[in-house]
């Protein structure tokens, strides 16, 4: 790192990657000098789009760049593993997307690796940055609901265009680890507890799905969360839901409620009869009444995310309880909980804790 500038190397090319060079570019004391995937031609779009000089179809070229001081990992979920042991032993700092990984194992030498590298390993839960969920989080710290009794939350859409997202094999399951990450991790963050027990419900894949039978994993989830102190809580991830993305959050209280409409709450309201360019991520349409995003993936917490990734490499701070590696290893053992229990048909002990 030099002049207090962090020098940034974006693994991936394609939807994660943008979601992260968006917040890096937002950041004055940042420049993305390279950008890898697996060929140079797939990842020379992206390069060209945002006037990159360095790309690779080799991610471990990127990795012995000396300048890089933060990597990005915007990559399936099933390379995280191998991308993120590769930049600790290159001894460079790493933003990993969700999940942490497909397998708890997996996601503890990632852990490990990053500890015996003296690196700091980043986990990508932008839920815990979004604006709406922030302030939602100091209403309730401020005690205006009440004791919290109950929480339940959301992420829903039609469909990941993906090959990767619609293979388990790949994604390591269906819409729980693919979209309910985001809900999981967030509720887990607000409780400041661990869920000590899980109860699950899922489509098993297949022609088991609900709609997407061409999915090998499940494209409808649910998991009732046992936190240590007995509260409960609901989330949902599903495949099944038309009309955009729809992220919600509920927390009922002793002395009150809380409600955030996360993803389909924009102050914009506009009618159109030929159709917007854009609305909403996974709008399959946008003619008639939409509710235009103003900045999307600001309001979705990616931003504030990116740049609390930067700070903590620029001032050598810890990231913040919810993104630490850590927490993604966590959720990887609640997540494996939560796949036993569906298969099982009991409520599981989440193990590890």
């Amino acid at each position: 790192m030099s002049d207090d500038k962090v020098t940034v190397g974006i693994i991936g090319s394609m939807f994660a990657a943008e979601l992260h060079i968006d917040g890096y570019r937002r950041l004055p004391h940042v420049e993305v000098a390279a950008v890898a995937a697996k060929t140079v031609e797939e990842a020379q779009p992206f390069a060209e789009k945002y006037h990159i000089d360095k790309v690779f179809g080799d991610y471990h070229e990127l990795l012995a760049l000396p300048e890089i001081d933060l990597v990005s990992a915007a990559i399936p979920n099933f390379l995280h593993h191998d991308v993120v042991l590769a930049a600790c032993e290159a001894g460079k700092h790493v933003v990993c997307e969700k999940p942490l990984a497909t397998t708890a194992a997996d996601a503890a030498e990632m852990v490990a690796a990053a500890r015996n590298a003296g690196v700091r390993l980043m986990y990508a839960e932008d839920w815990i940055f979004a604006p709406a969920l922030v302030r939602a989080r100091e209403i309730i710290d401020e005690g205006a609901i009440g004791k919290v009794l109950f929480v339940k939350a959301k992420e829903c859409h039609n469909g990941s265009h993906s090959i990767y997202a619609q293979n388990k094999k790949y994604c390591g399951g269906g819409a729980m680890i693919h979209l309910a990450i985001h809900p999981l991790g967030w509720v887990r963050w607000l409780k400041g507890q661990e869920i000590v027990e899980v109860m699950a419900r899922m489509s098993p894949g297949g022609d088991g799905n609900l709609l997407h039978k061409d999915y090998t994993g499940e494209d409808w989830s649910c998991a009732i969360l046992t936190f240590e102190d007995g509260t409960v809580g609901l989330v949902e991830g599903n495949y099944v839901t038309w009309g955009g993305i729809d992220d919600r959050v509920e927390v009922y209280g002793s002395e009150g409620s809380l409600h955030v409409n996360l993803t389909q709450g924009s102050p914009v309201t506009c009618y159109s009869r030929p159709g917007l360019k854009y609305a909403i991520e996974k709008a399959d349409m946008t003619v008639g009444w939409t509710r235009p995003a103003v900045d999307e993936w600001w309001q979705l917490g990616y931003a504030n995310e990116i740049a609390h990734f930067v700070d903590c490499v620029r001032f050598d701070r810890e990231p913040a309880r919810g993104v630490r590696a850590e927490d993604g290893l966590a959720l990887m053992r609640v997540l494996e909980a939560v796949y036993a229990s569906a298969q099982s048909g009991r409520a599981e002990r989440v193990k590890g804790l």
